[in-house]
């Protein structure tokens, strides 16, 4: 069962505890998802809130024909859309401010970890914005080709190809950088 479907169906009764379990189960991916469109952590940051000040003013009706998680992510998709088309947004915090120093016991290898990940991100934000989209939702939010299909609003082949282009794009990017494999 999807908890946040439930949490919604009592929101919606009511309960105002159920909007604030959606908030904490899914502010934190929502957040990385848009962060894919404005690049700047703050904007997203906004729409994020945006999207969950939507669901508690507008209550938008939750079909259920997809999961709620796909569901709260086209919302959010549609207010970062719609943002960007009234405003021109120019990213002003760098991407290596978005990580945090650890603690780990094993430094080096932490370190050597990270730069691949901040290579690996970098090259990403060179991509086209629906090969960054694609790739995130399936990669790091885990969704069904069927689920970012109902997200991004295209079809399930459309999806398919995307995520071939967006991995033969990724792959010689990260080629170009001197990226060796055998490392990851």
């Amino acid at each position: 069962m999807d908890n946040g479907a439930s949490s919604y169906r009592r929101f919606l009764e009511g309960d105002k505890d159920g909007l604030a379990e959606i908030i904490r189960d899914y502010k934190d991916g929502l957040t990385l998802y848009l962060y894919r469109f404005t690049n700047n952590i703050s904007i997203a940051e906004e729409l994020m809130e945006d999207t969950f000040v939507k669901l508690y003013t507008k209550k938008p009706k939750f079909s259920g024909r997809s999961s709620f998680k796909t569901w709260l992510y086209a919302i959010g998709r549609n207010l970062a859309l719609n943002s960007l088309r009234r405003r021109r947004w120019i990213s002003d915090v760098p991407l290596d401010e978005c990580y945090s120093i650890s603690d780990g016991q094993d430094l080096e290898a932490d370190y050597i970890k990270k730069e691949q990940n901040f290579m690996i991100q970098r090259v990403l934000m060179k991509l086209k914005s629906e090969y960054r989209q694609v790739l995130y939702l399936i990669y790091s939010e885990g969704f069904s080709h069927d689920e970012v299909a109902r997200i991004m609003r295209k079809s399930k082949r459309q999806i398919g190809n995307l995520v071939y282009r967006a991995k033969n794009s990724l792959r010689s990017e990260l080629e170009k950088e001197g990226f060796r494999y055998e490392e990851l």
